[in-house]
């Protein structure tokens, strides 16, 4: 281990960022482009939802289909589709003029990423010790934020006014196809994995991955916690959705306030912040207690971020640095939602694979939501009506948080040991895009 990072692993972690870059260029941007084509707001939210819906399923089996078939394998089967179906996108999807074979094309394209790399978290779970497994999954999530989050944010706003939208998206492959060819030349295969691979044969497997769903039904507290963890990061992927085209006076209830490239070195400010406070967030909710930190911090501070960003540009107008203070609050907030990786295990020790299941199901759900909420609502009460509705559910999910009683530090009497082990890392804002 080298800093908490696995020797053999590390140019696996040097992959994901890589990947991860080419695969967050167009988040930012991609709504205000399919607008500036002449699709109109509601297209661009669609194209956004059907790309959620199609990620939450893959990454809700991922997971066993690597360990079915191999995670490395898994990694490079997922890397390559994503590089032939960015091709087919920017080919035959956009440059068709029609809205069906966009959502197809970019649909299909929300297969791959999950696999590639929730195919290494496995590697990973395979390779590393059970006692230092926490670092070096912490050590995934700042490699994944880093790619997605600064990387996948702020070099599509340099390369833009270069070589304009169309131009950035295709420069995104290069990106990924260098993640690929490092899997393929420096990811060791499954290290460790006859040590440390499941005992459960494929039907066992699949029958975990099918509890994952119906677990929603047998455990009220996973019912609940997913209800949560599907609010917590809904203004992650509703923002990009909406913000380019309010920030930019291209919504009707917003102005021209800022750029498209200011608006996205915004967002990389946010995900910037979320590097340094997933950490902190973890080490404070395991001193406290997780579920005051999620429902006082998260959901309460989610909410008021949200606000923030619809309300600081009517008032102070093209003010840089306020809204910057926005993307910061609203990063430390996002991030204060970390333990969700461990509650879920925690509440289903019995089935913890199922449990993770469920807790990927609900993360991809969330991905799907962001947007069709504001697909459904732009129309009806715009921009600001799709902020308050996010609002509104991050204060649901507080309450919610009320009823979700997990065996967690800080809270169960330091008399006496936790009855439940769980070992976790914090986990990152975009988990399941």
């Amino acid at each position: 281990m080298v800093l908490g990072i696995p020797r053999k692993l590390l140019f696996g972690y040097v992959a994901i960022a890589l990947f991860m870059a080419g695969d967050g260029f167009e988040l930012t941007f991609l709504s205000k482009y399919l607008v500036d084509l002449g699709y109109t707001q509601v297209d661009a939210g669609l194209v956004f939802s059907v790309y959620g819906l199609v990620a939450a399923i893959s990454a809700w089996s991922s997971g066993v289909l690597a360990e079915m078939f191999g995670a490395r394998r898994a990694m490079l089967t997922g890397g390559i589709l994503w590089i032939g179906l960015q091709v087919l996108f920017l080919t035959v999807g956009l440059g068709s003029g029609s809205l069906p074979l966009i959502l197809v094309l970019y649909g299909a394209r929300a297969v791959a990423y999950p696999l590639f790399i929730y195919a290494f978290v496995v590697l990973i779970a395979q390779s590393v010790q059970p006692a230092k497994l926490a670092s070096a999954m912490g050590w995934y999530w700042a490699a994944y934020s880093i790619g997605i989050g600064v990387l996948g944010t702020y070099l599509p706003s340099v390369l833009i006014p270069l070589f304009g939208e169309n131009g950035t998206l295709w420069l995104a492959l290069p990106w990924v196809a260098a993640g690929v060819l490092i899997c393929v030349l420096l990811v060791p295969r499954n290290v460790g994995a006859k040590a440390r691979a499941s005992a459960l044969d494929s039907r066992a497997k699949l029958r975990e991955l099918a509890r994952g769903a119906t677990i929603l039904g047998e455990n009220r507290q996973i019912l609940l916690a997913a209800v949560v963890r599907v609010i917590c990061n809904l203004t992650l992927f509703g923002f990009p959705v909406i913000m380019p085209l309010y920030l930019t006076g291209q919504s009707g209830d917003g102005q021209d306030w800022f750029d498209v490239t200011e608006w996205m070195r915004l967002w990389g400010v946010m995900f910037a912040v979320t590097i340094f406070t997933n950490v902190i967030w973890g080490r404070i909710g395991d001193r406290f207690g997780w579920m005051r930190q999620m429902r006082w911090y998260g959901c309460l501070g989610c909410a008021a971020a949200t606000l923030a960003f619809l309300y600081v540009p009517q008032v102070l107008g093209a003010n840089m640095g306020a809204m910057v203070a926005a993307a910061v609050v609203l990063g430390i907030a996002v991030s204060a939602f970390v333990p969700m990786g461990a509650i879920f295990p925690a509440l289903a020790p019995e089935h913890r694979g199922a449990a993770v299941s469920a807790h990927n199901l609900a993360a991809g759900m969330s991905t799907f939501l962001g947007p069709a909420i504001a697909t459904v609502l732009l129309p009806s009460v715009g921009v600001a009506g799709v902020c308050w509705a996010y609002a509104g559910l991050y204060v649901v999910g507080a309450v919610v948080t009320l009823f979700i009683h997990p065996p967690q530090p800080g809270i169960v009497e330091r008399r006496r040991p936790l009855e439940v082990s769980v070992t976790a890392a914090p986990e990152p804002v975009l988990a399941s895009r």
